[in-house]
């Protein structure tokens, strides 16, 4: 028989005890979410503005959501991709026509997708006639992924170390910075690969010299541009990829995180003759465009587009960002360096090493869920589906916390 805890304490003692300490963990247990909300073991109600890290774009338990999930768990869960299944083709319909994309290959995570664009991009400079392309360029900063590649292109040292030797291919420029791509880019670069808004880098928003200036050293270059929108996809920006924000179209793109709702899946979206490289045979997986996760992530993306959940994300993010200048950093000059974001990604970058006390604070005195990224960013990823109340909430919470600090 399954054991049911019956407290916080309960959760944490045996999670301590059997859970593996690759992560390290608030002393909160979740026992269910609702809306911008959640609710620990104890009862006790926090308001959420992590979102699973850039998952629950709809928020907790959304109606659609639920509804979805009961139809899915009478039907079927699983078939294989030796068949056709419906809510994958209804995804992919979804994603091409509200996008430049024309197929889309769906993967499990993040992660995996970004391996999906590294694998494709390989295989294209072979296919038009360069075996010798294999180098992809990445962003310092950035962040693809923890597999062996995906760790690699991530231009993070902390990510890097313990893994060495690492694979081959990948060279590191700085973000935002045009010429630093040019000085090393050679015959052996076959793609570029980049996020639109660094997340775990910091919440750093490309400028758009920056992103056009790569589109077209690319198209000189006869490489592919590749984006990585596993956090900054589905909404979040608000528009349905970050990149539609700038007007410069990439040749492929994964999505994930927001994409299913809080059930794992990813995907690569691809244009052009970027979307007929990978064949049969050369790049696939059991459970990806499966009929759960798939139907979930068409009933994501179609209350998105179509019940104003994307444009919220746009007038809250503009919101948010208003508050924090007019209230935190007209309250905490010293402390604040930097507010950004686009849409609802947003950072506030701190003078202090580490903003966590911050993190902690709000958590322990007003029953608020922020996080800390990259050092000494205040990372805000909450449900799109937010309004301006709980913003204020958020917003005073962190005030009060570098108030209380004396910040």
């Amino acid at each position: 028989m399954i054991e049911k805890f019956k407290t916080n304490a309960e959760v944490i003692e045996n999670g301590d005890k059997y859970l593996y300490g690759n992560h390290v963990r608030m002393p909160l247990s979740i026992e269910r979410g609702e809306g911008a909300y959640v609710f620990d073991k104890d009862g006790n109600k926090y308001l959420d503005f992590i979102g699973g890290i850039a998952v629950n774009g709809l928020g907790h338990c959304h109606p659609a959501i639920v509804k979805c999930l009961e139809e899915r768990a009478h039907t079927i869960l699983h078939c294989s991709n030796y068949f056709y299944n419906e809510p994958a083709v209804q995804t992919a319909k979804l994603i091409v026509e509200n996008s430049c994309f024309d197929k889309v290959l769906f993967a499990n995570s993040g992660a995996e997708a970004n391996e999906g664009q590294i694998k494709l991009a390989r295989k294209y400079a072979k296919d038009h006639g360069h075996p010798e392309r294999f180098v992809v360029i990445t962003m310092k900063n950035s962040f693809h992924g923890r597999t062996l590649a995906t760790c690699t292109a991530t231009g993070q040292y902390a990510v890097h170390r313990y893994f060495e030797p690492l694979p081959s291919g990948f060279r590191y420029a700085e973000f935002n910075n045009l010429q630093s791509v040019k000085d090393i880019m050679d015959e052996y670069v076959c793609a570029i690969l980049t996020e639109p808004v660094q997340g775990e880098g910091g919440v750093r928003p490309a400028s758009q010299e920056f992103l056009q200036g790569l589109r077209d050293l690319c198209d000189e270059k006869g490489i592919l541009l590749m984006f990585d929108e596993v956090q900054v996809g589905s909404g979040r920006t608000g528009k349905l990829f970050a990149h539609q924000n700038y007007g410069v179209e990439p040749d492929t793109c994964s999505m994930a995180k927001a994409l299913g709702s809080g059930v794992p899946i990813g995907a690569v979206c691809a244009r052009g003759e970027a979307a007929k490289t990978l064949t049969p045979g050369t790049h696939g997986s059991t459970f990806a465009g499966g009929p759960l996760a798939c139907a979930l992530a068409a009933t994501t993306l179609d209350v998105m587009i179509n019940d104003g959940v994307i444009e919220n994300s746009r007038k809250m993010g503009e919101y948010f960002r208003k508050q924090a200048h007019e209230i935190i950093e007209k309250n905490h000059p010293e402390t604040v360096n930097e507010i950004r974001g686009l849409g609802l990604i947003d950072g506030i970058q701190l003078n202090k090493p580490s903003g966590q006390p911050v993190v902690d604070l709000c958590f322990k005195d007003s029953n608020v869920l922020i996080n800390n990224t990259n050092g000494n960013v205040l990372r805000f990823v909450p449900p799109l589906i937010v309004n301006e109340e709980e913003i204020d909430i958020v917003i005073k919470a962190v005030d009060e916390a570098m108030t209380k600090l004396g910040w």
